[in-house]
């Protein structure tokens, strides 16, 4: 199990969470006084498995139907809301505020983490 709490000193962070490869969430942390809750987090998690499957088949099929590499594999992604984003890279994923929110800190850690692994 990942350290999530690493993923919380990011700032602006709301919550973390690990999943399987199916969506499902296998831990989570929550900021105190955030609106998020482990159900939420949980259809989060789900959607963000899906997204990186869908973007998968999406990168397989691009690089095997043309001459464009590079596509493949998709690691992680980002999902921007209005008020959070949501930044993945495999297994693990951390909401953060959009205000003041660094996405290329939160990837690089990720990948610290092993997300992609």
């Amino acid at each position: 199990m990942a350290d999530l709490n690493r993923l919380m000193s990011l700032p602006g962070a709301l919550a973390a969470f690990e999943m399987n490869d199916r969506g499902e969430m296998t831990a989570h942390v929550i900021a105190d006084g955030s609106d998020f809750n482990e159900t939420a987090l949980d259809l989060l998690s789900h959607m963000c498995a899906a997204n990186i499957a869908i973007a998968t088949m999406q990168a397989r099929g691009w690089e095997t139907m043309s001459e464009n590499k590079g596509f493949y594999p998709v690691n992680g992604f980002t999902l921007v809301g209005i008020d959070w984003s949501a930044v993945t890279n495999g297994s693990l994923g951390v909401v953060l505020k959009n205000e003041g929110a660094d996405y290329q800190a939160a990837y690089d850690l990720l990948e610290s983490m092993g997300g992609a692994a």
